[in-house]
């Protein structure tokens, strides 16, 4: 799960059907999924080729009776994970699982923005191994992009530089939709922000998977019971993207610099 400190590295869905899930990920993205569970806990790992990029897990029957559903989040890599816990709530975000350790792995704590977009923040055990150096995108089964849907783009960003130190890169008028905010460190993109679509209506963050040719994966989402929600679109600089919804209902996006 090593990445540079105050940036995403690592990706979980929480699911009905973790069986069903790993074989569509499986097929769409390119990823053989591993089970590496222990004790009770069921835990799949997708991984591209030796290197894992994402994990699998089972929605507890609570979230499940409380209306929750499947869904990817996302984890940001912080230095201390306590004080951050703590700086997201003087920001107006809430905790909705207090720091928490998994022995030897890391120290998390679920978390949401102002609007509500939950994520993940986390501190690796320092006595964890370092992790094997992991493929960048556009190597296909890595994680090409991120983007936030909120109900307040100003807001939200000021959230998210105030406790990562993000910056504004550019942002793009979109017409109707409204501005799209390119966000990164430095000049390195690492995604973007955007009001609502009418596709997904509450604030959440989505995350695009890098694959071989997006005409191929659309074939493989619809072969595996999924549906395509948005798209194809081409996108500034080249690339192609899809919205999609996998069998449980999870959303996902996909992006491939060929069509």
């Amino acid at each position: 799960m090593s990445a540079p400190a105050c940036n995403f590295a690592w990706y979980e869905l929480m699911t009905t059907d973790t069986t069903a899930a790993a074989a569509f990920y499986d097929s769409v993205v390119g990823w053989t999924s591993t089970d590496v569970s222990q004790g009770a806990m069921t835990y799949f790992s997708f991984n591209s080729g030796a290197t894992g990029m994402a994990g699998l897990l089972t929605l507890p029957k609570e979230a499940c009776d409380m209306g929750q559903p499947p869904s990817w989040i996302g984890y940001i890599h912080v230095p201390d994970v306590d004080a951050h816990a703590a700086k997201v709530v003087e920001a107006g975000g809430s905790i909705l699982k207090p720091p928490t350790d998994v022995p030897g792995m890391l120290r998390f704590t679920v978390v949401s923005d102002p609007q509500g977009a939950a994520f993940v923040i986390f501190t690796p055990d320092p006595r964890m191994p370092d992790s094997v150096e992991r493929p960048l995108p556009p190597t296909p089964g890595t994680i090409g992009w991120h983007e936030l849907y909120t109900t307040d783009l100003e807001g939200g960003f000021a959230f998210y530089s105030s406790l990562f130190g993000w910056e504004k890169i550019n942002d793009m008028d979109m017409g109707p939709m409204g501005i799209y905010r390119i966000f990164g460190v430095g000049e390195k993109q690492i995604g973007g922000m955007m009001a609502n679509v009418p596709n997904i209506p509450v604030p959440c963050w989505g995350f695009y998977f890098q694959v071989d040719a997006i005409g191929a994966a659309m074939e493989r989402v619809k072969a595996g019971g999924g549906t395509i929600v948005n798209g194809p679109h081409q996108v500034p600089g080249g690339s192609w993207i899809i919205q999609g919804m996998d069998p449980q209902g999870a959303m996902f996006s996909l992006v491939s610099n060929v069509a």
